[in-house]
This record gives structure tokens, sequence and C-alpha cells, in this order.
């Protein structure tokens, strides 16, 4: 029976030097290698142009190379584009390039669906089918760094992981993935550069922080108040506030970075006093700035967005304390591209 070949990406470099000298070859074919797949992203063995073909053919006869495909691109009239990635599996998970007049940024996912059950989140209608390989991460924000030049006319500029599923439930191969984007062997692009955005996983987050990881932290907040948090995010009574107010102080005495709080004002749900009482109070606890995030809905149900006065309320509050406040709207509404709401419209 024909053993199943392995994806090569996932050999470090000193694996590839080690595989090339046990078949009697030299030990920098496995640097030449290792560049073609990371620094210029080859799609298949046969890109490999200054490698011998002899040498191809091996690399043929023990690996693959199970590199994504952009099975779907829609491009906004804002210029946002949304590309439905299909998987060597067949399995389909969405990214974003999200432009401004000054940068590129490109929204990636790290499941195949999601392990949570937030209620107002489309993805959370799929269940969790599996995590992306570190090599899959990478090639989404490949795709759009070459997006990005095509139709911005320069590099991806930010990355956040604000896609399809929870990125500390794939740890290890998000921070792989990473690690590699930020290598002068990947992208080189600085960690300042990219931001981890989770629903709240104290331990995770704490891990993190040990790790010393150098990316920016965000937390998809939505409720300072654990019972209305419950509604929004059921999972979240695993997690209450005061074990995740307790990480994120962790995470800021350790790395000095602040906090980003993405926050989604919702009509009848956190639109009142009591829930901007409870948010300027949990903002008091750790430095942290807000992002108040335009909702998209998914459907006629529950989760509507909230009048703009709500959000007034919520701005005069947060800087009364001095907390730096942003609006961040919806982008791609033509083609259903909110970053941290995506669909997957493919099945």
């Amino acid at each position: 029976m024909q053993m199943e070949k392995k994806d090569i990406r996932a050999l470090s470099k000193e694996q590839l030097r080690d595989f090339f000298v046990a078949n009697n070859d030299k030990a920098f074919r496995g640097n030449q290698v290792y560049e073609w797949l990371w620094s210029k992203g080859a799609h298949s063995f046969e890109d490999m142009t200054n490698v011998a073909k002899t040498t191809r053919s091996m690399l043929e006869d023990n690996f693959v190379i199970n590199h994504i495909k952009v099975d779907t691109m829609q491009r906004s009239t804002d210029g946002t584009v949304k590309n439905a990635v299909r998987l060597h599996d067949g399995l389909v998970v969405e990214s974003v390039l999200i432009p401004t007049e000054t940068r590129t940024t490109a929204c990636v996912s790290s499941q195949v669906g999601c392990s949570l059950d937030c209620n107002f989140c489309a993805t959370a209608r799929l269940k969790r089918m599996r995590n992306l390989e570190p090599g899959e991460i990478y090639d989404q924000i490949m795709a759009i760094d070459k997006e990005s030049r095509l139709y911005h006319n320069h590099p991806l500029s930010n990355i956040v992981f604000m896609g399809m599923g929870e990125p500390l439930m794939n740890y290890n191969n998000v921070i792989k993935a990473i690690d590699m984007v930020t290598s002068p062997e990947g992208l080189g692009m600085s960690p300042k550069r990219i931001m981890l955005s989770t629903s709240g996983i104290p331990k995770m987050i704490k891990k993190m922080a040990d790790d010393e990881v150098k990316f920016k932290l965000a937390v998809s907040l939505h409720s300072a108040i654990d019972e209305t948090r419950a509604k929004i995010m059921p999972f979240s009574k695993n997690f209450p506030l005061k074990d995740l107010r307790e990480a994120l102080g962790y995470w800021y005495r350790k790395t000095k970075s602040k906090i980003s709080y993405e926050y989604v004002v919702w009509k009848g749900i956190n639109d009142d006093k009591a829930s901007i009482d409870a948010l300027v109070k949990f903002c008091k606890y750790v430095p942290c700035k807000v992002n108040l995030i335009e909702y998209n809905p998914i459907d006629d149900g529950e989760f509507q967005q909230a009048s703009e006065e709500s959000i007034l309320a919520y701005i005069k509050a947060l800087e009364n304390i001095g907390v730096v406040v942003k609006v961040r709207r919806s982008r791609g509404k033509d083609i259903d591209a909110a970053c941290g709401q995506l669909a997957n419209k493919e099945g």
C-alpha cells in the first residue's frame, strides 16, 4: 500500500538538509529548497528552476506541497478583496485584503470553521473541521501580499488574525506561521505589524506572554458583564471576566504591550448605561484601546446594529477616562467581507 506523502513544508531547514545528506546529496540543497518553499512561495517542485531535474523528481517521489488555491476572488468598490481559499483536501476558508490610503491589511483564517460558538458570527455556525497548517496560514498571507502589490502598488503592511477560527485553539501552527512571516527567509515583516485577535482564553494569553511573543493582542470583548457576554459568546461561561482580566494583567506586565478590545454594540443587548459603565471599569485595569466595530448583520435575528447615539455614548465615556477609541466601519459590504464575521459561502 502506498504511503501518503508528507507535506515538505512540515520540515525545518535542518531536517531538509539532513534529508539531502541521507540521500547522498549536498546539505546546501536543503537551503535552496527551503528558500523556494517559503521566500519564493513555490507551488510545485517544477517551479524550483535552479534545482536539478533528478533532485526535483526525488522530491516529487517523497513529498507534496499542500499549497492553497484562491478559488474565487471578489473585489469591492471600496478596494476590499475577499478570497475563497480552497485547501488541498477540498475544504474552503476565507481571507480578506482591507486597504486604507496608507496601508493594506490581510485578515486571515486559522481554522476551517470555528471551535467556539459566538452567536453573532457566521463562522461559528460551521463546525470546526480542522486546524490550518502553518503553510496554509502563510499561503493566505502570500496571496494577499501579491494582490496588494497588484491592486495597490505596495506590499502588504499589516496582518490580523480575525478570520475564521480561534487562533489560540490552533496555537502552535499560528505561532509557526507568524515566525515564518517575520523571518528574513519569509516575508520579513515586523511582528509589531501583526495582531492576533482572540475571544479570550486566559491560560493561552498567559502562554503567549511566557513565550515572549512580539506581536500585538486584541480581545473580542463585546461586553464587560459576564451574563451579557455569555449570551453573546456562550463558551465564555468557561472563561469568566475576572480570569480574563487577570490574564491580561499578566500579559501587560510581561510584554508592556497595550491591548485592543474589539467591541460591537448591539441594539437592546449591550447599548445601555450599565454596559457602558462596565466597559469603562474594565478598561481601567490594563492599558488599552477600544475599537467599536460596526456590525454586519448575518440575518434578521436579535443581533442588530445599535444606534449612532449609543456609539457616541460609549465614545464619550471612554474618552473621559483617557482611553483611545476608534470606530471601525464595515468594509466590503457589497461582497460581504466584514473581517471577523466571515461566512463560508462555499459550503
